[in-house]
């Protein structure tokens, strides 16, 4: 048997790989249900995701696996539209003369701003293009210090520095290049008229979700599973499972750990240097819209990072006309007051935030407010990070038969994403089907 540790999106898209290629792969979820960050609200209509989830167009491996389990119909693709709120004022950025009607970047900002979203170096006079193509190369260069080069001081302090406060907060100095020009390449498909382009799946992720239990097989998938123990030697042997029924013991041939690297340091003593951020993500739902925007980025001061507008991505339609709005803000350390704030607390800070950016806005539209937390949403991109990747094989550094495909994986590079976990699940599945060798695009052993 091949123990898959963790009910994520990663988790099972390696037992699916690992079954179809004739393998006993069983996946153990600790939770109560599959699908890790991707898990579900109930709604008037469609459920939706506790924490905001969409597709970029870049992402192929996660559009061919809901192909291959029957789901691919259901992906839809629409216009986010995105915008900026500075200065007590909405600026949408969609369209070229949005961009350039921003009023804190001047011309040539805008100009500098453009050509490195297209991936086109012009210092010294001569263009080049594609000179971001290798991201490994920006992996020790400071996001400021990348930005004030190959850019400007104004796209830097007046477009950029804002998002890095919120996502980063104090750490954003630690940052480097090579995750900004990941994320610029990563979501950088765009009508030239309308804005970008973005996927979501009918009926919601957990669509997908579903069908990838059914392709595994209901029975190969226990949930409410906690693996508290991994015995090895040179080469793993068993897992130690803790339901309610009891505490079981699986012999395994390989164990993949599909989750975060606290559960791979509490069974293996692998230690990760990479550093995580959490989120604290409500979501609100209401009688009426709040703006025409799905994403707004708020660079003025609020207790937020962003206000994610579901609703005017997905029609409201689909929630029994609920009008659907996360309210969201990353946390770079669980001592910080808006972690420690309870539902009723933080409900107050959050309405009173919106309320002095948008001055009618009336709370009292507000019909629920539902709150969900994680302490690891997202790695920390800093400087060096390639250094700290855990391997997908872990036989040198552990022992023979454990693999890695969370969130740390190399494939969660420089962005984490859903197609990342995909194709973390799809490597360690082919290593162990095809040999240490094996990649993601070889070994289709049940094709």
């Amino acid at each position: 048997m091949i123990g898959i540790v963790g009910g994520g999106l990663a988790g099972l898209s390696a037992a699916y790989r690992l079954r179809r290629a004739g393998y006993d792969a069983r996946v153990f979820e600790a939770a109560p249900e599959v699908g890790g960050l991707a898990a579900t609200y109930p709604t008037a209509g469609d459920p939706v995701e506790r924490f905001y989830h969409h597709l970029s167009k870049s992402e192929t491996a996660v559009v061919d696996l809901a192909e291959e389990v029957g789901v691919g119909d259901r992906i839809e693709w629409r216009v986010g539209k995105n915008a900026y709120y500075a200065g007590g004022t909405i600026h949408p950025l969609d369209a070229p003369w949005e961009l350039l009607a921003y009023p804190d970047l001047t011309l040539y900002d805008t100009f500098r701003l453009g050509l490195l979203a297209l991936g086109v170096d012009v210092r010294g006079g001569r263009p080049r293009r594609h000179a971001y193509d290798d991201l490994a190369a920006f992996d020790d260069v400071p996001v400021r210090e990348f930005l004030l080069e190959h850019a400007t001081e104004g796209v830097y302090e007046h477009f950029f520095e804002p998002l890095l406060e919120a996502k980063f907060g104090s750490r954003r100095e630690d940052v480097s290049a090579a995750w900004l020009l990941g994320r610029i390449r990563f979501r950088g498909e765009r009508d030239p008229l309308r804005g970008e382009i973005l996927g979501y799946v009918e009926g919601g992720f957990g669509v997908l979700l579903d069908a990838l239990v059914e392709a595994v097989g209901r029975e190969n998938v226990v949930t409410g599973a906690r693996v508290t123990g991994l015995d090895y030697g040179d080469r793993v042997e068993s897992l130690t499972v803790e339901t309610d029924a009891g505490t079981e013991t699986h012999d395994a041939e390989a164990v993949i750990v599909a989750t975060m690297p606290d559960v791979l340091t509490a069974l293996a003593d692998y230690r990760c240097g990479i550093d995580f951020q959490g989120s604290v993500c409500a979501l609100l739902t209401m009688e009426e819209a709040l703006t025409d925007t799905y994403w707004l980025n708020v660079a003025d001061d609020a207790p937020f990072g962003a206000l994610v507008e579901h609703t005017n991505f997905v029609p409201p339609e689909r929630y029994g006309g609920e009008h659907l709005l996360y309210v969201a803000s990353y946390v770079q350390d669980r001592t910080e007051e808006i972690w420690t704030l309870d539902d009723d607390a933080l409900r107050e800070r959050w309405l009173a935030g919106i309320e002095d950016l948008f001055h009618r806005f009336d709370r009292g539209t507000v019909t629920d407010f539902r709150v969900a937390r994680h302490p690891r949403t997202a790695p920390i991109y800093e400087r060096g990070y390639l250094d700290a990747v855990v391997p997908c094989d872990l036989a040198d550094e552990v022992a023979e038969g454990l693999y890695y495909a969370g969130m740390a994986s190399r494939a969660q590079y420089p962005e984490r994403s859903l197609d990342g976990a995909v194709r973390a699940g799809y490597e360690c599945a082919n290593r162990i089907a095809g040999g240490r060798d094996a990649t993601v695009e070889t070994v289709r052993r049940a094709d």
